[in-house]
């Protein structure tokens, strides 16, 4: 590190308190949870979505909810910071979005999923990213029902990435792309 390179210190960061936060306005991108199982991913999405500016989290099926100490213990407080719902199904859940006019796409592995670098965000309409389940992906049914899927290119030997890891790699994209 250059001398003259130095970490800063929490006030010259100047984040805004989760309340400031909560109510400034967001990206049009919000993030559908299916039946995620893990607490940690769960809050290390919460803390992703509030890095990024997301909208919005819904949390659906068996997906654990705030609050609770493990989901804490990675959100850091981004509970009070990002808006977030709960629906019994992600499915009805998929199409009531796009009934309310958004673009819906699972991060899945399909046979026509598209690369992630090859979207590019319609500034009219909001964007929603269906994540799935750690073990078994987005279901079958609510692939299905999405407007498409979408891919993070991948040159390792692992087929996949963890899911807060993938919501991450998603909304840093998409947040630059919306700037």
């Amino acid at each position: 590190m250059p001398a003259t390179d130095r970490k800063l210190s929490m006030e010259e960061l100047a984040r805004p308190s989760a309340t400031e936060h909560h109510a400034r306005p967001k990206r049009p991108i919000r993030l559908v949870l299916d039946d995620v199982r893990s607490r940690h991913n769960v809050g290390s999405i919460f803390r992703t979505a509030d890095a990024f500016g997301a909208e919005g989290i819904i949390l659906c099926g068996f997906t654990p909810r705030p609050p609770h100490r493990e989901i804490e213990k990675t959100a850091l407080g981004a509970t009070l910071s990002v808006p977030w719902t709960a629906e019994e199904t992600t499915l009805d859940t998929v199409r009531s979005l796009q009934s309310q006019g958004y673009r819906v796409f699972a991060v899945e592995q399909t046979l026509q999923a598209r690369p992630l670098q090859d979207l590019r965000p319609d500034t009219e309409r909001p964007l929603a990213l269906v994540l799935g389940n750690e073990l078994n992906g987005v279901a079958d049914e609510v692939v299905a029902a999405c407007d498409g899927s979408l891919i993070i290119p991948q040159h390792g030997s692992k087929h996949s990435l963890n899911v807060s890891v993938c919501a991450g790699v998603v909304l840093w994209w998409f947040a630059g792309q919306l700037g």
